[in-house]
């Protein structure tokens, strides 16, 4: 039997409330399905199964909050078979070690019970208290479980039309909760992390000229942002500098192969999310383009998977549109490292010896002083401008995502 328990989706989260459920006792699901949808503070997640199996049981029902980590449902892997109704657990019967040295003990005699005496049907933990939350008795209940048992859905079953489930918190609830949420997660950061900035400021003509070029008769849906690019370059940096690329847990940092970029998308109602883009470094930019377009908007909508929100390896900020020149950000933990982009603007610039007007980019690293050093950070900051003066270069550094590693996440 698999627990399958409510995930934390990101370093601000304590605890969700279950919505909905897409599944059902009995429904096999796959990995990477979608079965439930849960509120945090900052959005309604769908949340994603991470094993196949069958579904035993539901444990939570839909509008109940519940910590991080609760049990939300039980699976059967593939090939198990749902225990019998009250047989022992695993390590109680006959061949298990003794808890104590066994003690004589008086024989005595049982006696048989009536037979006319009615069987009630075994009732599941969560059903149970459902029921009583419900006003309704269980043990009077017809139950679609093995050997008849009651389940939650027979006890949501049973209350259906008495029973709505509570609604996902409203724009100003949401804004506070949203703000508390952030401001402790930040606070953790600032509190724990040894934090080192840095900056540098990148030529982007070259960039600038090969998107041009790339987006001339193109439509305005399929043109190329220079965000895509940038994240791209990131990813590519990222390879050659990995200690930048990862988790500090348990003390010690865990590089990832992988680079699934958290990108920072601000919200119309105010507040910021960063779900995960993935494999940034393994993908065409088309393909970039197309899923940061989706990513924006469904975190605009509120429509994220815990998947998204539950693996960026890195984040990254552009405030380029804001006007703002220079971003130095704070690391979301348990990452180890934030790249920020300003705006991109012209101004002066020296090259080959001459004052001319060039459009530049500031870009910056927030970097933990556990896992890297100056040394690493100003490496990942020069290999970036490099990579960004040679974009057509760029662009075709794609390595198959067959051959790299997962997160181990």
């Amino acid at each position: 039997m698999i627990e399958f328990k409510l995930p934390s989706l990101g370093a601000d989260m304590d605890e969700g409330t279950l919505l909905s459920w897409h599944v059902k006792p009995g429904d096999a699901v796959k990995r990477g399905q979608v079965v439930a949808v849960v509120d945090t503070s900052k959005a309604a997640v769908d949340v994603e199964i991470w094993q196949d199996g069958v579904v035993a049981e539901l444990l939570v029902h839909a509008g109940e909050k519940v910590p991080v980590g609760t049990a939300l449902a039980t699976l059967l892997a593939p090939g198990e078979v749902a225990a019998p109704a009250g047989a022992p657990a695993p390590g109680s019967g006959p061949l298990a070690a003794p808890a104590a040295p066994p003690q004589p003990v008086t024989p005595q005699v049982q006696e048989a019970q009536p037979t006319s005496m009615t069987a009630r049907h075994p009732v599941s933990p969560a059903a149970r208290k459902r029921a009583k939350e419900l006003g309704l008795d269980p043990d009077n209940m017809k139950g679609s479980g093995t050997q008849g048992a009651v389940t939650l859905a027979d006890i949501e079953a049973a209350a259906a039309g008495r029973v709505t489930p509570a609604p996902a918190a409203s724009t100003p609830d949401r804004q506070k909760e949203m703000r508390k949420a952030i401001a402790a997660a930040m606070s953790r950061s600032k509190r724990e992390i040894p934090h080192y900035y840095l900056s540098d400021t990148i030529p982007m003509a070259a960039a600038i000229a090969w998107l041009q070029q790339r987006n001339e008769g193109v439509a305005i849906t399929g043109r190329m942002l220079p965000a895509v690019l940038l994240l791209h370059a990131v990813a590519v940096a990222l390879r050659r500098v990995p200690q930048l690329n990862g988790f500090y847990r348990d003390g010690a940092f865990q590089p990832s192969r992988a680079v699934h970029a958290g990108v920072a998308i601000s919200l119309r109602g105010g507040g910021l999310v960063a779900p995960a883009l993935h494999d940034v470094g393994d993908k065409p930019l088309a393909q970039l383009m197309h899923e940061l377009g989706d990513l924006v908007r469904r975190a605009r909508a509120g429509s994220l998977r815990s998947s998204e929100m539950s693996d960026p390896t890195i984040t990254v900020t552009n405030l380029g549109d804001q006007s703002v020149e220079t971003v130095f950000g704070v690391i979301y933990p348990p990452q180890v490292a934030l790249v920020g982009f300003g705006s991109l603007a012209v101004r002066p610039w020296v090259q080959d010896g001459k004052v001319c007007a060039l459009p530049l980019l500031t870009a910056t690293l927030a970097a933990d002083h556990r896992a890297s050093d100056g040394h690493q950070g100003a490496l990942f900051l020069a290999e970036l401008r490099d990579l960004l003066q040679q974009p057509q270069i760029l662009a075709e550094n794609i390595a198959p995502a067959a051959n790299q590693e997962g997160t181990g996440t």
